[in-house]
């Protein structure tokens, strides 16, 4: 449980990861009147935001503000509230980072995908971290430069579900974003998340838009959702539904009229999203980078292994996405056929 903590009407944010998720949280908060440093270890971009500015591109034409940005080696201040962004794999490297130089009243807010927080409580101590389900569309398109491709989902929440006034007072900052709430139940959407996560990692494995793939390979994308949401429930996490998202339509045994109506509504759903492909996808496409679904579901695996839950779906699924992000195979649809029914493998 936290220490309790007023928040006034501006307050100082620590943005560590200024990619999809961190640049567009980091131009909210800046554009509202908060005081923003930026910590990214990308030269180019923080060049770039020093230069001209954090811009985002959406729906309302194109905006810039300005915002503090250094390399980590070059930090100049103590981070005090900290929304850690980076990508999954670089968890561990930017906490090792952060726990000598946060504020000893300091906190750090895990705005990630994946299941992060246990590790980063290791590093800075579990009252100093705090969890957080997002889900937002967005892409890095130019160093200084984010892409806004939909709004989506943000929740924020202690980690042993208490309410506390920073969550009170982040949520509140976080309305300059968007509808974000606070939770008892950060376990939960992360599940859920996690479960929905596998029908975007497997349309990576073609050159398609995200609706398309998922309406047209249904019974995989069920078949996918249902081996991470039985290890969810295993481990004893109540699912909690989420736009256009309903875990109770995927469960193992959830009646097929439930299923069937449930993607009817996430097809249309991600179909109005201006971006149509997975940040996955883009990060092998275009950015040429590793991918962090596979440090995702690392815990997902262990978790299953030890309560004798089956994934071979989500192995073969991994497997196929190594391959496709190390070049042996290419982005195309057999691949989600050679997924379903890896008897006759074709590269």
């Amino acid at each position: 449980m936290s220490a309790p903590e007023a928040a006034g009407p501006r307050a100082e944010y620590t943005v560590v990861g200024c990619g999809a998720i961190g640049g567009t949280l980091a131009f909210h908060l800046a554009d509202a009147g908060h005081t923003v440093h930026v910590v990214d270890t990308d030269t180019a971009h923080v060049a770039a935001l020093r230069e001209r500015g954090l811009t985002l591109r959406g729906p309302r034409g194109e905006r810039t503000v300005r915002v503090a940005a250094t390399t980590p080696d070059a930090l100049d201040h103590t981070p005090r509230r900290v929304l850690l962004c980076v990508k999954a794999q670089a968890t561990a490297a930017a906490a090792d980072w952060l726990a000598p130089r946060l504020a000893p009243d300091g906190w750090v807010v895990s705005l990630q995908n994946g299941l992060n927080e246990g590790l980063i409580a290791e590093r800075v101590g579990a009252h100093r971290t705090v969890g957080a389900f997002v889900n937002l569309f967005a892409d890095v398109v130019a160093p200084g430069v984010v892409q806004d491709g939909g709004a989506g989902a943000l929740v924020v929440g202690e980690l042993d579900g208490s309410p506390s006034e920073r969550v009170a007072a982040l949520v509140a900052d976080l309305a300059a974003w968007g509808p974000a709430r606070a939770t008892g139940n950060v376990s939960g959407y992360l599940w859920s998340k996690l479960a929905f996560g596998t029908m975007l990692t497997a349309t990576a494995l073609v050159d398609a838009p995200m609706a398309r793939v998922i309406d047209v390979h249904r019974p995989l994308m069920y078949a996918l959702a249902a081996e991470v949401e039985a290890v969810a429930t295993a481990e004893g996490h109540g699912l909690e539904p989420f736009d256009a998202y309903d875990p109770a339509a995927y469960l193992p045994g959830a009646p097929r009229d439930l299923r069937e109506r449930a993607t009817d509504t996430l097809v249309a759903w991600l179909a109005g999203q201006a971006k149509d492909r997975s940040g996955i996808w883009r990060d092998i496409a275009v950015r040429h980078r590793p991918v962090e679904v596979h440090h995702h579901y690392r815990p997902v695996r262990e978790a299953a292994a030890r309560h004798g839950v089956p994934v071979p779906l989500l192995g073969r699924l991994l497997t196929l996405l190594a391959e496709v992000e190390s070049g042996e195979r290419p982005m195309a649809p057999a691949n989600l056929t050679d997924l379903y029914d890896p008897a006759t493998p074709r590269k």
